[in-house]
């Protein structure tokens, strides 16, 4: 099926999208048992796409990609937490009476068509047809070609799941061409997709920004920052920061930049060089490489910070350091540097948390805590369409109420005006 014959019947589920809050959740739940149930056939087409990108990618990103049962599980856990959140629909988000008479109230709807370009993580397929749905929405998925024959696998399964409640199939829609064209063709596809979002990588997200025609939100590529201060609890610090580069590099809630304060840089960064490099190799896993500025020589060796080791989303055992004066240099640094997702603070002084929490401009601020909790799971809402490093209409892990808008009601007993 073309790209846009799949468009044409996007548009045609829309009109049928008036769906009960009872309706919309017996189809999750029923879409959570059918991944569930055709779990086997998923595995086989993730192994496919896993052993075609042997050679291809590096062995992080191949875990981004690789499912197992545990993951499939995860999935569907996923979509039944969305069923278990309220429905926005429907919610009144003011209401006014006028002086004439006139009820006015503003209330939540759904975007529509939203269409979703992302690359090599199976588990977006089925987070995003969860969310469009509980929200109202059609989706249009458009996966990329690492990720395919996952994508198709969990698709086909969800479908089954609508099928089996009654609801039209074609409420969750994959592109079948996974090449440059059908991108492009939903970035211009006026008329039948009413939100687009681009989930991946730097270039993906630029190209969608600056070339898409319908609305479309800038997802964060993240180089997130981790400032350890001068009044850091030292071990707090070293266990926030092994775990936000170590625990899943490939994601762009890891942290990929490490800031230090010259007070406690002597004993703090050979401690962070022996949890991350040194254990690590002791232990047989792979090492952290350090890439470090001028100043952080002094302390420790590593690898000498490049020209754009600041300004790079390594996805990847990889952390660039930097040692500063003060913790307004540290908040200058991440404020040329940063993409606006997550940065942290680790201190104990009030005044230095409140200042970070106040001057860095992003969509996720943390204090005493790992970078990785931006996540649409961890804040509460089920999964996530993407993390949006915008301000306008949607900032942060985009959940349901993202991905509705609101119109007016107004009710009259005949006024004029």
């Amino acid at each position: 099926m073309t790209t846009a014959e799949i468009l044409e019947r996007a548009k045609k589920a829309k009109r049928n999208m008036n769906i009960t809050s009872d309706r919309k959740n017996a189809a999750l739940y029923a879409m959570a048992d059918s991944l569930i149930q055709n779990k086997d056939a998923i595995l086989k087409a993730n192994a496919s796409d896993v052993e075609s990108a042997r050679g291809q990618m590096n062995p992080v990103m191949i875990d981004r990609l690789m499912l197992d049962e545990a993951r499939i599980e995860g999935m569907a856990k996923g979509i039944r937490d969305v069923a278990a959140l309220a429905d926005p629909v429907g919610e009144v988000l003011s209401r006014v009476e006028r002086a004439n008479g006139l009820i006015i109230e503003k209330v939540r709807v759904p975007m529509g068509v939203v269409a979703i370009i992302y690359e090599s993580r199976p588990n977006v397929t089925s987070d995003a047809a969860a969310l469009a749905l509980k929200s109202g929405n059609v989706v249009v998925l458009r996966s990329g070609k690492e990720a395919f024959c996952s994508a198709n696998a969990i698709v086909d399964a969800m479908r089954e799941g609508l099928e089996k409640c009654g609801l039209d199939p074609d409420i969750i829609n994959l592109v079948q061409d996974t090449s440059r064209a059908s991108a492009n063709e939903l970035m211009r596809a006026v008329g039948y997709v009413d939100l687009l979002i681009p989930r991946g990588g730097a270039g993906l997200i630029r190209a969608c920004v600056d070339n898409a025609k319908v609305p479309c939100i800038e997802t964060g590529t993240g180089i997130c920052h981790v400032y350890v201060d001068k009044y850091a609890d030292i071990d707090m610090a070293l266990k926030i920061i092994e775990n936000a580069k170590t625990s899943r590099p490939s994601v762009c809630n890891a942290e990929e930049v490490c800031i230090v304060h010259k007070d406690v840089a002597e004993n703090f960064l050979p401690r962070l060089k022996e949890l991350l490099v040194d254990k690590r190799i002791a232990d047989g896993k792979i090492p952290v490489e350090l890439r470090i500025d001028e100043k952080a020589k002094a302390y420790i060796s590593g690898t000498p910070a490049g020209e754009n080791d600041f300004d790079t989303e390594f996805l990847n055992y990889i952390l660039a350091v930097k040692v500063v004066d003060s913790i307004e240099e540290a908040i200058d640094h991440i404020a040329s540097h940063s993409t606006h997702h997550s940065d942290a603070i680790i201190t104990s002084n009030k005044e230095n948390a409140e200042l970070f929490t106040a001057l860095v401009d992003s969509a996720a601020v943390y204090v005493n805590a790992s970078t990785r909790f931006t996540d649409g799971g961890e804040f509460g809402l089920g999964c996530e369409m993407g993390i949006s490093t915008q301000k306008l209409h949607a900032r942060g892990p985009m959940g349901l109420a993202e991905l509705t808008a609101y119109k007016y009601r107004i009710y009259g007993n005949g006024q004029i005006r």
